[in-house]
């Protein structure tokens, strides 16, 4: 295993700070970097994917785990920090300079299964959650998405029906997929602190229910939350029988989103879906 210097002396020795345009901030916490490299279990010969790796915290944690690491990053300047890494582990870590919103993830690696594991920087982090988690191709390549959010986001990941925090980001999250708030991290670990306090989300694909559209379960909840407030008969009935498909389902009409289940938005998409998918 590699003799690896302090983090916060590669920071130092290669001039960095975080970019606030980018969403950076750094973690120089070892122990807990090795705490959020464990969330997936056994990491030893597996393949995984990490966006915005900054100066390679979690990158190390992750190849001191065994993993073999293919790292997206778009700040040039963190370049030289993460070639240190791939020069103390031989074939271990690939480092590939990109806005990883345009890369094709599966071709980057291979077309093969793949975990994902990352500090995703703020402002690109719910976008690409939602990429990941969405499509019709089911399952995905990826066996499992460990990410660290803004505590706000990852509540709503994982939220239950009749909560504030239960919307559209938890049906997409949880209609095919088991989601858990894995691990809650003050905002004190960090370089720059955040304004907010941070936690990690770890997801893996379940099996996807049958004769679902996801393009209508995505057109049903953008619906039913997007009108949050109001009851389901009001928000829904701008979507072609959609309420009419509530009444043959048995759901009263004069409920609001927040209160049904992730199966019931499941079964009224798929009625909606229609023989045809």
């Amino acid at each position: 295993m590699a003799d690896l210097p302090p983090l916060r002396e590669v920071i130092a020795r290669h001039g960095l700070s975080a970019s606030k345009a980018l969403g950076q901030n750094f973690l120089f916490d070892e122990h807990l970097l090795d705490r959020i490299a464990a969330l997936p279990g056994d990491l030893n010969g597996r393949r995984v994917l990490e966006v915005g790796p900054g100066p390679g915290g979690l990158t190390r944690a992750l190849l001191r785990a065994g993993a073999d690491v293919t790292a997206i990053e778009m700040d040039s300047r963190c370049l030289p920090a993460l070639a240190e890494l791939e020069a103390a582990f031989p074939g271990k870590l690939r480092v590939i300079q990109g806005d990883a919103l345009k890369l094709d993830h599966a071709e980057i690696m291979g077309g093969e299964p793949f975990a994902i594991l990352s500090n995703l920087p703020y402002n690109v982090g719910t976008a690409l959650f939602t990429r990941w988690l969405g499509g019709e191709e089911w399952p995905p390549l990826w066996t499992s998405l460990t990410l660290m959010f803004q505590q706000e986001v990852a509540q709503r990941i994982a939220a239950k029906p009749g909560t504030s925090a239960y919307g559209r980001l938890a049906i997409l999250a949880q209609w095919r997929a088991e989601a858990r708030l894995a691990m809650k991290v003050h905002r004190s670990a960090f370089t720059p602190p955040p304004k907010v306090m941070s936690a990690i989300v770890h997801v893996e694909p379940a099996a996807m229910p049958a004769g679902v559209s996801a393009r209508m379960l995505e057109r049903v909840t953008e619906a039913a939350f997007g009108q949050r407030r109001k009851m389901l008969r009001q928000s829904l009935k701008g979507l072609p029988g959609a309420v009419e498909a509530l009444e043959t389902l048995g759901i009263d009409p004069q409920r609001r989103a927040e209160t049904l289940e992730v199966g019931d938005f499941i079964a009224l998409a798929r009625t909606l879906t229609g023989p045809q998918g």
